[in-house]
């Protein structure tokens, strides 16, 4: 008889924080000390957190690059510390704390290979391909599946230009997403429950769409390592799990990529996953979400908010399909 064993993705991740961490800061907060100086403890863990690791990044010279003033937010920019110290990457552990843990992540030298059904199949110096690439800013929206948000300045450039290099042949209909392997150094990655790498997928109109873009920066400098340095995705329209974190790997194919969380759990993680708070989570209300650093509950847009930009792509808002 098969027993279910829980995953870290059927409790709230939130509640978890990692063995180490809660030992150290309980020897710390034990004493009268301790209690007098938390929260100077917790302000410098954010500000190292929002720095990065000490290690010089090849492409620093490069940021601040121009912001786009196509793409505006209407709320305020969430802070630094907070959005990169709040961060989902299972590889890492199942805490929203691991921040520290993502720090072992090598990310030089870094190359990304493209190939599949294009004319053109590349494999790409990720310093090379930033200095090959139109870079600007954007201000987007994020949405989490887990129902809280945040605004943030991504640096990088739209996919469609990555896209247009590469040359798709004509039967290409899907781009498949694959991130880093490396269980060395990212210890969640030896969890056998987990289809590891983690992969996803788009449709080809939805990696031509202007607002599907390649983050390589965030608040004017090369992304952090737990935010997904050197290569990731930023799809606004989406929940945040459809925007892989450490790509090394884009293939152009005719069959439907299968997502690592769709293939966990398919009838709560789709392949499209676009916001929407009519449709409910299976286990949550999609109907608002809570600002990060704020701790406000606003409400939940469909396509948090984009639907000028990509509401074309699907012809029936009522089909459950596109949004779960």
């Amino acid at each position: 008889m098969w027993i279910a064993k829980k995953r870290g993705w059927e409790i709230a991740a939130s509640a978890l924080t990692p063995e180490s961490v809660f030992r150290n800061r309980r020897r710390f907060l034990a004493g009268a000390a301790g209690a007098i100086f938390a929260p100077a403890l917790l302000a410098c863990e954010k500000k190292a957190a929002a720095e990065g690791d000490a290690t010089p990044d090849p492409s620093a010279g490069l940021y601040p690059v121009q912001r786009n003033p196509k793409y505006t937010l209407d709320r305020d920019l969430t802070a630094e510390a907070d959005a990169t110290t709040y961060n989902n990457y299972y590889e890492f552990g199942t805490s929203k704390n691991i921040w520290e843990a993502a720090q072992a992540l090598p990310i030089r030298p870094w190359t990304i290979t493209v190939d599949g059904m294009v004319a053109k199949p590349q494999t790409f110096d990720i310093d090379a391909l930033l200095r090959a690439m139109p870079l600007e800013e954007r201000t987007y929206r994020h949405r989490c599946v887990e129902a809280w948000s945040m605004a943030v300045p991504w640096s990088g450039f739209p996919l469609s230009a990555l896209v247009k290099m590469v040359e798709p042949q004509a039967g290409a209909k899907f781009l498949r997403f694959e991130t880093f392997m490396n269980a060395d150094v990212a210890p969640g990655q030896s969890d056998p429950l987990y289809p590891w790498p983690y992969i996803e997928g788009l449709t080809i109109e939805e990696a031509t769409n202007d607002l599907a873009f390649v983050a390589t920066g965030i608040y004017g400098k090369p992304l952090p390592k737990q935010s997904g340095a050197p290569f990731r995705l930023a799809l606004p329209w989406k929940y945040g799990f459809k925007s892989a974190k450490g790509i090394q790997r884009i293939t152009f194919t005719d069959e439907q990529p299968m997502g690592l969380w769709q293939a966990l759990q398919g009838s709560e993680y789709g392949f499209y996953a676009n916001v929407n708070p009519a449709f409910p989570h299976p286990r949550w209300s999609q109907d608002s979400e809570r600002v990060l650093g704020s701790g406000d509950r606003v409400p939940t847009q469909i396509f948090n908010g984009y639907g000028d930009f990509v509401a074309s792509l699907y012809p029936d808002l009522n089909d459950r399909t596109y949004f779960y």
